[in-house]
């Protein structure tokens, strides 16, 4: 069977959550293919094939604005393949027959204040398309299908929960001097601790909450000389952030690091005294396994997707709390066996994940919708 792939995100040079599902989903995908032939439609041609197999076959389809309705679908439909399937939300209007969507979360329903109105607009009316007329959908937790089925009344037999993994190359960083140099490049002193929280600043990451919380942290530690480091591009309403750290008057131990470096991500995580992650929706939370897998105690959000792939190596807090993210802070920075017992808990977790396990159900997913 002939498998079409919207690859148009997996090359992108800066990879959020998305990005890097796409491209390490692709790559899993061409490592065991089941005796299928896989097509990777593109915009461009790819300048950088070693982040993708050797083997894999690009269609290059030219084109930039609504490229996935003006040049995927059309495409697709005179030379339609056995199932299209697109990892990142958008089926092209006119397209072929069979298709595979991936909805990753539906963040922008709980919290359409956290988006621009364009966005949410875009979003809300694109997935509710695709609740109803893709062949199957492929959701990054229960959540998320949960979410499906309340919203958009989607058809639970449709929707398949496929877990995500972590990078495969990701490990702890043990080396002295290398974390040492990451956190000189972070302007971070030798001798500080530092809070950890990688991720788009956005509203639904929820950092207003943490950044309230790390001062509540600070007063009530006023011997430890600790850091905040939110690591993350700017997006939507980042600039509040900005004059939230301001009025708190923490300007100098809260750094904002811009989108961090990929090289450098082992090293943020493995030197951190714990990661924190706060958000009020996910559809999956790539950090989490990402801190757990380099050996950082995870202090997670009980909301969404969070609690179904941070397992039992999280402790947990109430998002909306301030009081009780900062306890949790506390007890982590304080309780020494708590935090020996969240780095094995974690590290034992994150081993559930890998993508051999995602391309093989992916696969499944994409065999039923062909045979329809």
């Amino acid at each position: 069977m002939l498998i079409g792939i919207d690859a148009s995100r997996a090359l992108r040079a800066k990879r959020t959550g998305t990005e890097r599902y796409s491209l390490e989903l692709i790559n899993a995908l061409y490592d065991n293919p089941r005796g299928h032939h896989i097509q990777l439609y593109v915009p461009v041609q790819p300048t950088n094939r070693d982040l993708v197999r050797p083997q894999a076959e690009f269609v290059v389809l030219p084109g930039a604005r609504l490229w996935t309705h003006l040049r995927l679908g059309p495409y697709t439909r005179r030379n339609p393949p056995g199932v299209l399937f697109v990892p990142a939300h958008v089926l092209p209007l006119r397209g072929p027959k069979r298709t595979v969507v991936t909805v990753h979360d539906l963040g922008y329903e709980r919290f359409p204040e956290a988006h621009p109105y364009r966005e949410w607009f875009y979003l809300q009316w694109s997935t509710r398309r695709h609740a109803r007329v893709a062949t199957r959908l492929i959701a990054d937790s229960q959540a998320t299908k949960d979410d499906l089925v309340h919203f958009y009344n989607a058809d639970p037999d449709r929707i398949h929960v496929v877990y995500l993994a972590p990078d495969p190359d990701l490990a702890p960083e043990r080396d002295p001097a290398r974390l040492a140099r990451i956190r000189g490049s972070y302007g971070l002193p030798a001798d500080a601790e530092y809070l950890l929280h990688i991720g788009t600043l956005q509203p639904r990451k929820n950092l207003a909450r943490l950044i309230d919380a790390f001062a509540l942290v600070r007063q009530r530690l006023p011997d430890r000389r600790l850091y905040l480091v939110l690591a993350g591009s700017p997006g939507f309403d980042s600039q509040s952030l900005y004059e939230r750290v301001a009025a708190s008057g923490l300007q100098e131990v809260i750094r904002f690091t811009g989108f961090a470096r990929v090289h450098d991500i082992p090293g943020l995580y493995s030197g951190a005294a714990c990661y924190v992650f706060p958000s009020l929706s996910e559809g999956f939370g790539f950090p989490a396994l990402e801190a757990q897998t380099c050996g950082a105690p995870l202090l997670c959000a009980r909301a969404s997707s969070l609690p179904e792939v941070a397992g039992d190596g999280a402790l947990y807090f109430d998002p909306l709390d301030v009081e009780e993210m900062a306890d949790a802070i506390v007890r982590v920075l304080t309780e020494p066996d708590l935090t020996a017992d969240l780095i094995a808990r974690g590290a034992a977790n994150a081993q559930r994940f890998t993508w051999a396990r995602t391309a093989a159900e992916t696969l499944s997913v994409l065999e039923m919708a062909a045979a329809e």
